[in-house]
């Protein structure tokens, strides 16, 4: 069947700034063969919609408040185990891409792609095809070589060490370590996900133990390099 045959791919859009999340829908509506069947700026609130409306490919921010895009793949998936996941960010490090596809995601694109590939990636991906922006491919490769040949000499450089280590925190974890990268106070946090203070401080602890951060400011700092938020 030729493509111009096949039926539209339905898309959700996730992204938790207003304004990008518009621009992004009008452009993607301009797209043949996508239709764009709902959007959220909340990952939380996502998860909701698309357990429902069972979109055939889901458009995902990292970088946002609260639940982060990698941590928001697993349930996503869970909620319409039919979807498949295209990441979207500005972040192009190979530790960050690296993260979302072990979580499950299938496509990793960044903001700056253009219609005409963001439509390849969309239809590859609702096809069951996994799709890379040439972005971000070579330097996954390098790295996976970078990784195989410093794990057989026995030598793990500070870069691999980070990115197993953030590989370790909890979806909880994440949580807090985004919110505290902020500048929210451990209060602020607290009430942000409904937890108690003494919770809150735990993971505090927690996270400077195993980051080895010990300030707000390395914390933004570190959430900035691994993407977790934007700068």
């Amino acid at each position: 069947m030729q493509e111009n045959e096949q039926e539209s791919a339905r898309l959700y859009l996730v992204d938790d700034q207003v304004l990008v999340r518009a621009a992004l829908r009008s452009m993607l509506s301009q797209l043949e063969g996508i239709v764009v069947i709902g959007d959220s700026g909340d990952a939380r609130h996502a998860i909701e919609e698309v357990a429902t409306l069972r979109p055939d490919v889901i458009l995902l921010d990292i970088a946002m408040p609260g639940l982060s895009g990698i941590d928001a793949v697993a349930p996503l998936r869970a909620a319409s185990p039919t979807s498949r996941v295209i990441m979207l960010t500005h972040h192009e490090g190979g530790a960050i891409v690296e993260q979302a596809l072990r979580a499950g995601a299938q496509g990793y694109l960044t903001k700056d792609s253009d219609p005409a590939e963001v439509r390849i990636a969309v239809r590859a991906v609702a096809d069951g095809r996994t799709y890379l922006t040439p972005r971000v491919a070579d330097s996954v490769v390098r790295r996976a070589a970078q990784t195989r040949s410093e794990t057989l000499a026995g030598d793990r450089t500070a870069e691999v060490e980070t990115s197993t280590t953030l590989g370790a925190l909890t979806p909880r974890e994440r949580e807090v370590f985004q919110l505290l990268a902020l500048g929210r106070s451990n209060k602020e946090v607290a009430r942000e996900l409904g937890v108690r203070l003494g919770t809150v401080k735990k993971h505090r602890e927690n996270l400077q133990r195993k980051l080895d951060c010990h300030s707000p400011a390395r914390l933004s700092l570190l959430a900035i390099r691994e993407g977790l938020l934007d700068a």
